[in-house]
């Protein structure tokens, strides 16, 4: 089944080039160009991927993107937008953008984060093979339990606790490499497959919202440590979980 994108933008050769160029990957696509239609849209066809522009009419887009992670069916968001001041870029990943994309864009360069984004959102869609049975999956540090395969996680009282498509591909990435320090660059290729620019605040800011739902105080981190000068470390002791090795065969 093909992936599905809504294009929200207000201009409308970007609808339409974005409709075109996206169609001839094999998407799914959709354009509308205000709120009000994207919810109408999203009321009746369910969607992947929502690339999101900010300057629209009535409704900024930094408020609907906050409104389309409220939902039980949270999609994929990448804003695209011609507002590149770092405070739109900074409040847009606070808000749960998965990506940001400034305009003028090269479309070869958006097709490859729409993918990258897709694979997260989406992994079963992805083209790598599925990971091999005996391939550990499910691991447990201080209390807490991450299924990899199922993309959930739980906190050390058993209850499941949300994390967006980016919060969880970083958690993720640090419970494989735990007690190493890990730099932007690694976590920004491991995370969007691209290198983190002088001013890309990217990393700094998904390390925030994470610290804010797994740490006891997020305010003096004891899970996701800085390493100044470097990035960061996971500095929890990661062990398969036991859970696992319990359940009935």
């Amino acid at each position: 089944m093909a992936e599905r994108i809504l294009v929200v933008d207000d201009e409308e050769g970007i609808r339409e080039l974005l409709f075109a160029y996206l169609s001839g990957f094999g998407f799914d696509v959709a354009a509308v160009a205000d709120g009000g239609e994207m919810r109408r849209h999203l009321a009746e066809h369910p969607v992947d991927l929502v690339l999101l522009d900010l300057g629209l009419p009535q409704e900024d887009g930094l408020v609907l993107a906050r409104e389309l992670r409220t939902r039980d069916d949270v999609p994929g968001i990448i804003i695209v937008t011609g507002r590149g001041e770092p405070v739109d870029r900074i409040l847009g990943l606070e808000l749960g953008a998965d990506d940001y994309i400034p305009k003028p864009f090269d479309l070869r360069e958006l097709v490859a984060r729409v993918r990258s984004v897709l694979r997260r959102v989406r992994p079963e869609s992805a083209a790598s093979a599925p990971p091999a049975p005996e391939q550990q999956q499910r691991f447990e540090f201080d209390g807490w339990h991450i299924d990899l395969a199922a993309r959930s996680v739980v906190r050390p009282d058993g209850t499941p606790v949300a994390l967006t498509t980016g919060e969880f591909d970083l958690l993720a990435t640090f419970v494989r490499q735990p007690n190493r320090a890990l730099t932007r660059d690694e976590l920004m290729d491991a995370l969007y497959r691209r290198e983190a620019g002088p001013f890309d605040r990217a990393i700094d800011v998904l390390v925030g919202r994470l610290r804010r739902k797994i740490e006891r105080d997020p305010t003096g981190p004891q899970l996701v440590k800085s390493v100044r000068g470097v990035g960061y470390l996971f500095a929890a002791r990661v062990a398969p979980d036991a859970r696992a090795s319990d359940a009935p065969r």
